[in-house]
């Protein structure tokens, strides 16, 4: 029986506009829905999802290349069972992996034992090839931006770059961090006024998050803040992100499994 699963990375042109601390907390929104969730940190060089959870690698990618574990190994148990894949941290050589290494990484997914229904990726800040080639692997691109001049001119950069040269025309928005709804609202606008003007690209809104200072208590208590402050204003509004995402059409085709994402890895690592 087939099984699809749905590849979704989170990224955003440049660092600090909370795409780890997003991308943690949809796996746990989502894993409470009762989704079997894997998280992959994809920031090879500056690796955290599993210190923002208090999780303790004993593994990590880096292992895995060199092949004394297992994707199995690897898989650490943060919330309400989903599972994540730690990076190292501080590594150079993971930063300027080959194409190939890439490709073993991705590869290596297809190994991941029982059903997963969603693989999230949190690929590193800005849009080196590392983060490319993550993002152009997976179904869906979430991009987290922002309502100040770097993360939206970024977020462009990153928009023109995955269109232009990779022809992929469709997007997630979710703008963090705002102020207010009209804040939030005028991130997507002005995203959506570059865009209109010079590219043929599809660009909807899945959601906004308001500033919260649970958010910051969350990351010292190194626990998501989905579990640990639920009520909380962001939290419910990632509550409800991870709602929208269920709802989006499940891949009907082996695309949609991991082998998909294997694939375009190895497919891309022969391009070059």
């Amino acid at each position: 029986m087939f099984h699809s699963v749905q590849t979704i990375a989170i990224t955003g042109g440049k660092g600090g506009v909370g795409k780890t601390n997003l991308s943690v907390n949809l796996a746990v929104e989502l894993s409470r829905l009762g989704r079997k969730v894997v998280l992959l940190d994809a920031d090879l060089g500056l690796a955290n999802v599993d210190i923002l959870l208090g999780l303790r690698a004993k593994f990590t990618i880096e292992d895995l290349l060199k092949g004394t574990c297992t994707i199995n190994d690897l898989l650490l148990e943060g919330p309400f069972g989903m599972k994540v894949i730690p990076a190292a941290s501080g590594t150079q050589e993971l930063v300027q992996l080959s194409s190939l290494q890439h490709a073993g990484i991705i590869h290596a997914f297809s190994e991941l034992e029982g059903n997963i229904d969603y693989l999230i990726i949190d690929t590193a800040a800005g849009i080196s090839d590392t983060v490319l080639s993550f993002v152009r692997a997976a179904q869906e691109i979430l991009l987290v931006v922002c309502n100040e001049p770097t993360s939206i001119t970024d977020a462009y950069a990153m928009l023109k770059l995955l269109n232009t040269r990779h022809q992929i025309n469709r997007f997630h928005v979710v703008a963090n961090m705002v102020k207010s709804p009209q804040d939030g609202k005028d991130v997507y606008q002005k995203l959506l006024n570059v865009t209109d003007r010079f590219m043929d690209i599809a660009l909807s809104l899945t959601g906004m998050v308001p500033s919260d200072s649970h958010l910051l208590k969350a990351v010292r208590r190194q626990k998501a803040l989905c579990e640990v402050y639920p009520e909380s204003a962001a939290a419910m509004a990632i509550r409800q992100i991870a709602r929208n995402i269920d709802r989006w059409p499940t891949p009907m085709v082996p695309r949609g499994h991991t082998e998909f994402f294997v694939d375009k890895l190895v497919q891309m690592a022969a391009n070059h």
